[in-house]
């Protein structure tokens, strides 16, 4: 296989793999958490540091692509709520389609502008890693579920 065509399907996996873990990490809802954004990337970036034994550099490079990441998943959910915006197009008798194109085009729209740099970020954090740090990283991936937890 090419290399750039390996280092792209690495650093697309890897970004998969972050994304999987922040989203897993938003989903569970702490009071500190709500507050302050910046302390629940600053935890995330420090547990999954120590999961993966990072140095300084590839904690830099992990705090962008927490901050690439949280300024999409910011970006989606836009400045209306995500469920009132669902909601609405099922308030009427019949489901709003034109509502839910409109929607669906400016999610993806959001997606297309955002994603290079969320990628680009990604490929940059998983190519700084040794390889036992990307093998801790393929096996998280296949297991399914986040570190330490169960369930």
């Amino acid at each position: 296989m090419k290399s750039w065509i390996r280092r792209t399907l690495f650093g697309a996996l890897g970004a998969t793999v972050l994304a999987g873990s922040l989203a897993g990490c938003a989903g569970h809802r702490d009071r500190w958490h709500e507050g302050d954004p910046g302390a629940w990337r600053a935890r995330m970036v420090e547990r999954v540091g120590h999961k993966l034994d990072l140095d300084a550099a590839q904690k830099q490079k992990l705090e962008v692509l927490a901050q690439k990441l949280q300024a999409q998943r910011q970006a989606l959910r836009g400045d209306q709520a995500p469920r009132a915006q669902f909601r609405a197009l099922f308030a009427g008798d019949k489901l709003d389609q034109a509502g839910a194109n409109r929607l669906l085009d400016e999610k993806l729209a959001v997606l297309r502008a955002g994603s290079p740099e969320v990628i680009a970020a990604a490929a940059d954090f998983f190519d700084h890693l040794n390889p036992a740090q990307q093998q801790k990283v393929r096996a998280f991936m296949e297991r399914g579920r986040r570190w330490g937890r169960h369930g």
